[in-house]
């Protein structure tokens, strides 16, 4: 079995999120890639299986779970087949259904695109909503006035979780085993998307993970195209539209996501994906 490793949404190695690929694991046993996935220790790792003509089946697992859908794994996969096969575009099986996948070639860079499943938004029960900010530690007068805490879907259940200015995100310092049972019991399998607008178009973010064990994750492909849908339903932009998503910096692996938002439909999630040496 060969362990691919590759950072996702840079166009460095020590930037962006690292993501394990296995591109044979007909082989594997869910327990044996969760295994894999536990000892790499990466956000999300991948395991594509019965590859055929114009598609594939994949598998996401974090190190502590299996995910239902991970978007920089899938941009890492997206590039690793690539660079061994040529840009080509592909439909994934996924947990979640039917995933897109397109690669192509830009100047000397590999870029590749991912389709979301049809996304929905949805309000939060102000219970579960006044938990939630007391895990994150943030204050009523810490959010952004104009932008609601809302609930995203675009592969995963992602709480959007605006905030008024940058100093409060990069100063965000959660209660990891607070948070950890909270989305526990309210079957949040992936981030909380903490967000900051910088402008219309911008956005910067970052992204508690503890339910895959990990305690943020430096870039979140279906969080970026949550934000998105949100966005859209909220009618806070005017699709078609194009938003940049910056994550990763408080972490020290920086990372740039490309949403591009369209008037309906699943969103698509672009980014670059680079080798990490084993």
């Amino acid at each position: 079995m060969e362990i691919l490793r590759y950072a996702a949404f840079t166009d460095r190695p020590d930037g962006g999120n690292p993501a394990g690929v296995v591109l044979d694991a007909d082989h594997l046993t869910a327990a044996q890639m969760q295994a894999v996935a536990a000892d790499l220790g990466y956000a999300e790792s991948a395991f594509v299986s019965a590859r055929g003509p114009g598609g594939a089946t994949v598998r996401y697992f974090a190190p502590e779970a299996e995910i239902p859908f991970c978007g920089h794994a899938t941009i890492a996969t997206g590039v690793a087949l690539a660079e061994r096969e040529g840009p080509a575009t592909l439909v994934l099986s996924t947990p979640v259904g039917p995933v897109e996948l397109s690669t192509r070639r830009t100047a000397d860079r590999l870029v590749a695109s991912l389709v979301t499943v049809e996304p929905r938004v949805d309000a939060i029960d102000p219970a579960v909503r006044t938990q939630l900010l007391q895990h994150l530690r943030l204050p009523e007068e810490d959010l952004a006035g104009d932008l609601p805490v809302m609930l995203s879907f675009a592969g995963n259940v992602h709480p959007i979780v605006p905030v008024r200015d940058t100093a409060t995100l990069t100063g965000l310092d959660y209660d990891y085993d607070g948070l950890k049972a909270l989305m526990a019991a309210q079957g949040w399998g992936a981030t909380v998307a903490v967000v900051h607008r910088v402008s219309r178009h911008v956005f910067e973010v970052r992204n508690p993970f503890p339910p895959g064990g990990v305690r943020e994750d430096p870039a979140t492909g279906s969080a970026a195209a949550s934000l998105g849908a949100y966005l859209r339903a909220r009618g806070e932009i005017a699709p078609p539209a194009t938003l940049t998503v910056h994550q990763g910096a408080q972490v020290g692996r920086p990372s740039v996501i490309t949403v591009h938002v369209p008037p309906s439909g699943g969103l698509t999630v672009s980014g670059e994906a680079v080798r990490i040496s084993g």
